[in-house]
Parts: structure tokens; C-alpha cells; sequence
């Protein structure tokens, strides 16, 4: 019996998004039994709207560029859905013959993925739903890391690389760098990768899960611009004070979204009203999000394998469930896919572990240094200065 496929992408786009489709694309159609590999274009809103395309209508060409094409090529949604959507939605799978669903997605995509799953099972439709794992935040929990970490972390080392490199060549100001992740540190995080051999990386490193002291940061500011003229910090977006309040005021509030004045320009104002030495703010925002130009070669092959893995567990009957990693070396990067129910990963923040933060709360750990590396792919470049 002929059956269909449905892929679904959900929250905001990464550098390899597309990779996961063609995973999927390129492992269903191995298998004689499916007739449609259908695509929910825009999200979550796509499926109810019926709106599907069939890739394998698809040229070639198209496809095997989607590796390499960063965000969605599909399109996504943050659409909020409610308990009669969701209903909805396992009518529309059934009534499309869709056996076999693939949410691709962060923690709330994942939490989609899981209420798709019971709507299916309530219903008594024998429909299999798996989730892939996607999130620049790397905030999913169990797996040891996700697609789109690898070239978000890769993009911000790089970034704040050549940031220090001008810094260096001109060390008269503070640079305060935005890094996105509002409630986990691990973008920042990474940042501390942009140090090479003569570790020339960030000064400092501030992540949400220690709270945020501003006379603490004043005084290392202080004292390494006395030490080295230029200083390069590296702020979370969300930072919070001691009792949770974000040391950045809300500019605005639209039913369940709060939207926060930069991180980053504040603590360079901060800077120079309270020291009295010139600092600039640099915030990339979603120019790192989904960058093809550094994309993580790691990142790009591990998010078509948990593609292919999704569908290749789908095909033995496994539902409820999403794809994951887990490390099988501690010596030579090595890692196998896993299966983790979806319950354990709906709406669960996986935030960066005390492990990884050092002492003085203001950067990270070797431990940290060498759980990431190997993520980003190749080597960032090196440079030369004489100074």
C-alpha cells in the first residue's frame, strides 16, 4: 500500500535546516511504499491551510543544493496553536493519507511534534510522528547538542575573531557583542573559540545562567582596559539581574511576545557614563542565525543524518520520538544517533551546565572549549600580528 510523507519546519531558520530535508527526502526515497513526500509550506500554519508540495516534483539540481542553502527553503512559523488546531491538524494528516510525519524544529517545535503526536493517538489514526532536532540555541535537552549549534557557534567565534584582531590593531575602546540565546548561554558561549594559539578571543563572556552584576563588570572592564587598552566583551541577550529582572527595560509587549532594547548598547552606554572610556556596541542578531558562509561542515553532515535517521526509524513502526546525539568518544570526536522520547524534550530549556562556566562567572571553562570545538567544523583562520 502506497503511503504519504509529510515534513514539517518549525521556528526560526539555522545555517542547515535544509540539510535535515534532504536527510529525509534522500532516505524516503529508498523505500518503494511511499508515494508523496509532501512539505507543510509555512509552518505548522501550512498544514492546516493544506498548503503541501511534493518534493519529489522537485528538480534534481534543487535538491541536492539543499544542503548548502541556508534557512528554510520550505519556510517555517512560530504559529500558536490551540487544542483545537491540533485536532485539526490529525484530520488534515489522515485525510491527506499521511502516515508519516517529521517535525523539524527547537522546543517548541518539539512540543508541537509531541501534541500532533497525541492528537494522532487520540484519534486512533495510525499516523507516526518523529521529531528532528534543530535549534541555533543548542537548548534541546538529551541530546548532546543540535543541528544549527555548530555554524551558529562557528559564525559567532569567527565574528568575535575579527573583532579582536581590530581591536587589537586599535586598542583605545570596549566592544560589547550581542550574542544570541535568551534563557542559554551557548552562542556566548562559543565565542570563547574565537581564541587561537595566542589566545587573542573575548576578554569577557556573560551568559543568562549566572546573574548579571554590573558592578563586578564595570570592575573587569576596568581593569583590563588599564592592562591592554581594548576590551572585547561578549553579552547574552539575556541577561538578568540577581532577582531575574533583564537588565534591559521591555520596549515592547504584543500578546505573548516581550521585546527587549539591545543588550549590547546598554552595556557600552554603561561603559561610558560610569567609566569614562569610549565603548561601541556590535549586535550580528540574525546575521548569524542561518549564515551559509560559515556553515559547519560538522553541523551540515550530522543535520542529514539525523534527516535520514528520523525517516529510517519511522519505517519500524517508531513514533513519539526525536532524533538525538550522543557522544561515543571523548578522545576523537565521535557520535551515534539516538532515539528520546518526545515527552522528555517538549518544552524543556537544556541550559548551559555549571561545568562550562568558570569561576568569576565571566567566561567559560576548558571543559567547555573542548566539548564545543569540534562542532564548528574546520579550523577558524589563524592571524598574525606584530605588535
Amino acid at each position: 500500500m502506497k503511503e504519504n510523507i509529510l515534513v514539517v519546519h518549525g521556528g526560526a531558520p539555522t545555517a542547515v535546516m535544509n540539510a535535515s530535508l534532504y536527510g529525509v527526502i534522500r532516505e524516503a526515497e529508498k523505500y518503494s511504499n511511499i508515494d508523496h513526500i509532501y512539505a507543510a509550506i509555512g509552518g505548522s500554519g501550512g498544514i492546516l491551510k493544506e498548503h503541501f508540495l511534493d518534493l519529489k516534483t522537485i528538480e534534481k539540481d534543487k535538491i541536492e543544493s539543499l544542503p548548502y542553502t541556508p534557512a528554510s527553503a520550505i519556510g517555517t512559523s512560530r504559529d500558536a496553536l490551540e487544542k483545537e488546531d491540533y485536532e485539526q491538524i490529525a484530520d488534515v494528516i489522515q485525510k491527506n493519507k499521511i502516515r508519516y510525519v517529521f517535525m523539524n524544529g527547537g522546543n517548541g517545535s518539539m512540543d508541537t511534534c509531541g501534541k500532533i503526536y497525541h492528537a494522532c493517538k487520540e484519534k486512533k489514526y495510525d499516523v507516526i510522528v518523529v521529531g528532528i532536532p534543530k535549534t541555533i540555541d543548542n537548548d534541546l535537552a538529551i541530546t548532546d547538542h543540535s543541528p544549527g549549534f555548530g555554524s551558529a557557534a562557528r559564525y559567532i567565534a569567527g565574528t568575535v575573531n575579527e573583532i579582536c584582531q581590530d581591536i587589537r590593531a586599535l586598542p583605545i575602546h570596549v566592544c560589547v557583542i550581542e550574542a544570541m540565546g535568551r534563557n542559554a548561554g551557548w552562542i556566548a558561549a562559543a565565542s570563547a573559540l574565537a581564541a587561537g594559539k595566542d589566545e587573542n578571543g573575548p576578554d569577557l563572556i556573560y551568559v543568562p545562567e549566572r546573574a548579571f552584576d554590573e558592578d563586578a563588570f564595570l570592575e573587569d572592564v576596568q581593569r583590563i582596559h588599564e592592562k591592554k587598552g581594548g576590551v572585547v566583551v561578549v553579552a547574552s541577550e539575556g541577561l538578568k539581574t540577581k532577582d531575574g529582572t533583564p537588565i534591559v527595560e521591555p520596549i515592547f509587549t504584543m500578546g505573548r511576545a516581550t521585546y527587549y532594547g539591545d543588550v549590547s548598547a546598554h552595556l557600552a552606554n554603561v561603559v561610558i557614563q560610569k567609566l569614562g572610556i569610549k565603548a561601541r556596541s556590535e549586535k550580528p542578531g540574525i546575521c548569524g542565525r542561518a549564515s551559509a558562509m560559515f556553515q559547519s561542515s560538522v553541523d551540515r553532515e550530522e543535520a542529514i543524518l539525523a534527516g535520514k535517521e528520523a525517516v529510517c526509524a519511522a519505517m519500524e513502526e517508531k513514533t513519539g520520538i526525536m532524533i538525538g546525539f550522543q557522544r561515543t568518544n571523548d578522545i576523537i570526536y565521535q557520535v551515534k544517533p539516538i532515539e528520546i522520547p518526545i515527552e522528555n524534550v517538549m518544552m524543556y530549556e537544556n541550559c548551559l551546565p555549571d561545568k562550562y562556566i568558570n569561576p568569576s562567572e565571566n567566561g567559560v571553562t576548558q571543559e567547555f572549549i573542548q566539548w564545543c570545538r569540534p562542532l564548528i567544523g574546520e579550523k577558524l583562520p589563524q592571524y598574525v600580528s606584530f605588535r
